[in-house]
């Protein structure tokens, strides 16, 4: 191989990776990169104080689609596939869910590592473990190529618990 050729057949790699590598960066990576503080945080085993179960299905739904906790409980989503396709919960602000949406249509394959998030092989089983710490709502979906644009999405409602004294007024706080 002549030299010139070699050469910029390198350069030629090394750009690519470099551009891989900064789009993961601006992206978020897919251990841990998605800002996770605005729709919670990961839950522990021992703090479970529900169990949830969820349904996917071929029809491109969730069972139940939407559903209410309070503000600081962790829950245990048990997501089951009973369709006869990879399917998978994801959980997110609607922005994260569609940037991520984005990347999957571009990287069918994609592997996920995150704790708000499960694949689940048809007919099996998978949890998701998870601390909601803010008050609002919280989207989740199923980012496989065209399941979300067929509406394989719901929403968590995290209802905001009261504070001490809230009911006259006042709350407690530092400063």
């Amino acid at each position: 191989m002549p030299h010139a050729f070699r050469t910029a057949s390198l350069a030629a790699l090394a750009l690519a990776l470099s551009s891989a590598m900064a789009l993961a960066v601006a992206s978020g990576s897919h251990e841990g990169g998605h800002d996770e503080a605005r729709i919670g945080e990961a839950g522990q085993s021992a703090r479970v104080s529900r169990t949830i179960n969820v349904d996917m299905v071929d029809a491109m739904r969730f069972t139940p689609s939407s559903i209410s906790v309070k503000q600081g409980e962790t829950i245990r989503f048990v997501v089951k596939n009973s369709g006869q396709v990879k399917h998978e919960l994801v959980l997110g602000t609607g922005q994260q869910l569609k940037e991520h949406y984005a990347l999957m249509l571009k990287n069918p394959e994609m592997e996920h590592a995150d704790a708000n998030q499960i694949t689940v092989a048809p007919g099996k089983t998978g949890d998701v473990i998870w601390r909601f710490t803010q008050p609002g709502k919280v989207d989740f979906a199923c980012l496989q190529p065209g399941h979300l644009d067929a509406g394989m999405k719901g929403l968590v409602n995290v209802v905001p618990v009261a504070q001490p004294g809230a009911a006259d007024g006042h709350t407690t706080h530092k400063h």
